[in-house]
């Protein structure tokens, strides 16, 4: 027992929730019982080696997750692509021009549809094995039905398998870390509220830094979860696909709680209506954290805490802008309109806090909605109370990444051209085994030219290692074969535990020796087969150091800094166009056309933001040493999510405010100045974006970040408060909008001198 204990924590330790263990256990129970089955029973090899091939595809190289009805639909789609590609790779295989251009067809189409999400690109290795396998490997048209047949064996078997051995959890990966950041931010708002304008003490003080470390952690966690995987842990699902806009939420949420006022004397007075907001949205959070821990929650309450939340927040405007006002004039003084000031950041605050939520709100409702759709409509993949079709989302998602910057089009160009190229060298060297070219093409390659020579020399490597140690263990057997067969299932296990659990070199070793078993059950065994299969590898591995040098010299360090400027240049236009329309609404002019929402300005930082993801995602799974931390690097790629959202909530500030007329006796030079001191400051804050984003795309100076200017928020002031109480006693929420716009403005400044310590810590690529 203290072995078998043993075991597992080495197991746990080094595949973390057993994930590739489950995989391959499922995998070494089936496939050999489907081999067997094959050559022992119905005394066919060609079904034998499709059966083989396709329960280790559907079974190791794929594990789809969300409910068990959308993992079978998945699993059921991939066996139905199976039986189209198998017929393609079948019918072209006997032209070798045909062949290699079908190849880099069918090869770009796959790699590159992972774009709209994981279940197509985790899926990329396991459908392209279904193509790869027969068109490396010619036969006449009539065994084709055999072909099917075996891949057909693999499928029926592989949806009992995942339903029913060993399945893996239901609740995406994302949920727990997620939900645990928000009831972090809900403790952190509710010790907020309790201490907010209470006298300063030493216990309140320590109490308001226990909670703001755990909601810190909290939140490192889900970052850290989020960038484990190459791939996005999402799907084509509603559900699913919410999860990644709640990480960008739940980390701009955290930020926004960090960056709170540090005060040298009493915090200034706060409006009850902010601490009422500050307590709703706790609530909210903690509802939202109920739906992700069980996504077949009830979805009412949730709703009921948006309503109080929305609710709340109207009586905070409603509160600054009639009651502040009037209880708590600006008076002439300086202290007063710095007081004022201080008074109205809170509720300012409190305002983004709520905004924050409400959009992490509307992602959890809308994912717990879509878990709870109706069979046909899961089936058919419609969105909760949406009347588009899905495919709208994944065309915009995949015309994203049509721009040659795209790290996602380099490497399905880069795969396409690698798998075409290992086509045509296999059919003119006349390898014997020109599918284990392929197969050695197809799993090395990866997104930077030093690390595919890395990872070559790594499977080369284990290819060795395998061969021997499977020629070794062929003499030992000598002719007594049927030892094999309860090798076989030991092997295979192995194969799908060592890459994750040890090494690269270490799984390539075991599968080689996989490879070795299998080829010669019923056979005389032969050690030569296992030098054939250094050679075959051998020669895949160079095509795909080649084609990598060809296509992409610099790597993808290079790519996630273009994608960064591009991400940074777009968000700030986007922030320029947003506070546009905002002052687009404070006109003195009745004849002035009302302001158009800079949509076309969101789709482009949201589209620019979606290739960073992909591009930061390529970086993180390369081998090696990187040239920038990854805290650094999390730091670039968070300010991208801040800045963006911080358009959004300017632009859903002003959303529903109707155009506001000013009064006859108010003078246009108020309202000028106004304009001035907001655009002022809001073109130095994106011009200095614009001049990170040339500094992270050329590699020169970062520039200096803008610097707080005390003056500027009191001529803002001076220039509106004419507006925020007339004549008549009536204030507005006109001045108040204005000011928050401003202070939102801000909130993209506070941001440079994180984001400049960062950035001048990268060096040139």
């Amino acid at each position: 027992m203290g072995g078998v204990a043993w075991v597992l924590g080495w197991l746990r330790t080094h595949d973390p929730g057993l994930v590739a263990t489950r995989r391959a256990g499922r995998t070494a129970v089936v496939m050999p019982a489907l081999f067997a089955l094959c050559t022992q029973v119905l005394h066919s090899p060609t079904m034998a080696s499709f059966a083989a091939f396709g329960s280790f595809s559907m079974l190791l190289l794929v594990d789809f997750s969300g409910p068990m009805v959308e993992r079978l639909r998945a699993q059921a789609g991939l066996a139905l692509a199976w039986a189209v590609l198998i017929c393609l790779g079948t019918l072209v295989a006997h032209r070798t021009w045909l062949a290699v251009l079908t190849t880099v067809v069918v090869a770009f189409a796959v790699l590159f549809s992972g774009v709209v999400s994981s279940v197509l690109a985790g899926s990329a290795t396991a459908l392209l094995l279904g193509f790869v396998l027969p068109v490396a490997t010619p036969v006449p048209l009539s065994l084709l039905p055999d072909r099917l047949a075996g891949a057909g064996l693999a499928a029926a078997a592989a949806l009992p398998a995942v339903a029913l051995l060993w399945p893996r959890p239901v609740v995406d990966p994302l949920s727990g870390p997620a939900a645990r950041v928000c009831r972090a931010a809900a403790d952190r708002l509710r010790t907020d509220a309790a201490l907010l304008g209470a006298p300063a003490s030493r216990p309140a003080a320590d109490l308001c830094h226990s909670v703001a470390d755990r909601a810190a952690r909290a939140s490192a966690d889900l970052r850290r979860a989020f960038d484990a995987t190459p791939y996005r842990p999402t799907g084509l699902s509603t559900s699913s696909r919410t999860l990644v806009r709640l990480v960008d939420e739940l980390t701009w949420l955290s930020t926004v709680l960090a960056d709170r006022p540090a005060y040298t004397d009493e915090p200034p007075a706060c409006d009850p209506a902010a601490l009422s907001v500050r307590l709703a949205a706790a609530e909210v959070l903690d509802r939202a954290a109920d739906l992700l821990t069980d996504p077949r929650g009830d979805v009412g309450g949730l709703r009921d805490g948006i309503k109080e939340l929305r609710v709340a927040m109207r009586a905070m405007e409603d509160s600054s802008t009639v009651r502040l006002p009037v209880e708590r004039p600006v008076g002439e003084g300086a202290a007063e309109v710095y007081g004022f000031i201080a008074t109205l950041d809170l509720s300012f605050r409190a305002h983004e806090l709520g905004y924050a939520v409400l959009q992490i709100a509307g992602n959890v409702d809308l994912a717990a909605t879509a878990w709870q759709r109706s069979w046909p409509d899961q089936l058919l993949g419609r969105e909760p109370d949406a009347l588009t079709a899905p495919l709208a989302t994944a065309r915009e998602r995949a015309s994203a990444h049509l721009g040659w910057g795209s790290v996602w089009l380099h490497n399905s160009m880069r795969g396409a051209a690698g798998l075409g190229v290992a086509v045509l060298l296999a059919d003119l060297t006349s390898v014997q085994h020109s599918f284990w070219v392929l197969l050695g093409t197809l799993s090395v390659l990866r997104s930077n030219a030093l690390n595919t020579g890395q990872n070559a020399m790594r499977a080369v490597l284990g290819t060795v290692i395998g061969s021997i140690l499977g020629a070794g263990l062929l003499q030992l057997i000598g002719h007594h074969g049927t030892v094999l067969w309860f090798l076989l299932p030991v092997a295979i296990l192995l194969a799908g535990i060592a890459p994750a659990a040890i090494s690269f070199t270490a799984g390539q070793a075991a599968f080689t020796v996989t490879l070795v078993i299998l080829f010669n059950i019923g056979q005389n065994p032969d050690w030569q087969i296992a030098l054939l299969r250094v050679q075959d590898i051998a020669l895949g591995c160079a095509v795909s150091v080649v084609v990598a040098l060809f296509f992409w010299p610099r790597g993808a360090a290079a790519a996630v800094d273009r994608a960064l400027a591009r991400a940074y240049s777009d968000s700030a236009r986007y922030l320029s166009a947003a506070v546009e329309y905002a002052l687009g609404h404070y006109e003195t002019s009745p004849a002035t056309p009302a302001p158009g929402e800079p949509t076309q300005q969101g789709h482009d930082a949201a589209a620019a933001a979606r290739r960073l993801d992909d591009a930061f995602r390529s970086y993180l799974a390369e081998r090696g040493a990187k040239p920038l931390s990854l805290a650094d690097m999390t730091t670039l790629v968070t300010g991208v999510v801040g800045l963006r959202l911080a358009a959004d909530a300017v632009v859903s500030l002003w959303q529903d405010c109707r155009r506001v007329r000013t009064k006859a006796h108010r003078t246009g030079a108020d309202q000028t100045e106004a304009h001035r001191a907001i655009l002022v400051t809001a073109t130095r804050v994106t011009d200095w974006y614009h001049g990170l984003a040339a500094s992270l795309d050329g590699h020169t100076p970062v520039p200096v970040p803008v610097p707080l200017g005390p003056e500027s928020a009191a001529r803002l002031v001076e220039s509106v408060r004419t507006d925020l109480v007339d004549r008549e006693g009536q204030a507005t929420a006109t001045a108040v909008r204005v000011i928050w716009t401003g202070d939102h403005v801000d909130v993209a400044r506070r941001l440079q001198p994180g984001l400049a310590a960062a950035a001048q810590e990268s060096p040139p690529a």
